[in-house]
């Protein structure tokens, strides 16, 4: 698709905006259900992440080679592009699919962060990197002799939503939203005028304004 902004510019203006925001505007358009399930959680509250999905997909196998294994996960981590945010279908919930290595390796290819329908471990280190992790849990168990890693940059789906590499995804406290690679400009500009919009509501409203009467003057509330 044609792109009249580039895409760091696009993350880092979805980057200022917030979840509840876009899923109304995404209401708005009728584009339903595309917030990840609510045990998908940032590591801390103040984590907030956006950018471009890079999808992954895997499932659990006891039996996986592990140097065969391993080699795909660090050939996965090569090919995440700039400014993506992995987005894993794990089909697990045992082992840990990402860990300090890993976010170490992400950050220095200018990825923006994770989203993990599975396990996380090094939680700690991770937070030292100050790079965001949103994950269903929390275990030390590692995922090379556990789980299979069978391809990326392909459609997935992760925490029951669908996901496509060039879809924007965005993360804050309150969960994980997927914009559509198709509207994700449209919905963009929208949520920043309603950003916009609310900003003059809780100003009037701050002011003594009633509810009712604020909503009669901005439609927003």
């Amino acid at each position: 698709m044609t792109s009249d902004i580039e895409t760091p510019e696009l993350c880092e203006r979805y980057e200022r905006l917030y979840t509840g925001a876009l899923t109304d505007v995404l209401d708005d358009h009728d584009i339903v259900d595309q917030t990840l399930h609510p045990d998908i959680a940032p590591l801390t509250q103040d984590m907030r992440t956006a950018g471009v999905a890079y999808p992954v997909v895997g499932r659990p196998n006891r039996a996986v080679d592990d140097e065969e294994n391993i080699r795909n996960i660090l050939e996965m981590f090569g090919d995440a592009p700039e400014d993506s945010v992995l987005m894993y279908d794990t089909n697990d919930d045992r082992a840990a699919h990402i860990g300090e290595l890993s976010v170490t390796s992400l950050k220095a290819r200018g990825c923006r962060g994770a989203v993990v329908d599975g396990g996380a471990r090094d939680v700690a280190y991770i937070l030292e990197r100050d790079f965001p992790v949103f994950a269903r849990y929390n275990t030390p168990a590692d995922a090379v002799p556990r789980w299979e890693i069978l391809d990326w940059g392909v459609d997935a789906v992760v925490g029951g939503i669908e996901v496509s590499p060039g879809d924007v995804v965005v993360g804050d406290v309150d969960g994980v939203v997927v914009v559509p690679e198709a509207v994700r400009e449209e919905i963009l500009l929208e949520a920043e005028e309603l950003v916009d919009t609310e900003n003059e509501v809780r100003e009037a409203v701050r002011d003594g304004t009633l509810p009712i009467n604020a909503y009669d003057e901005f439609g927003e509330f």
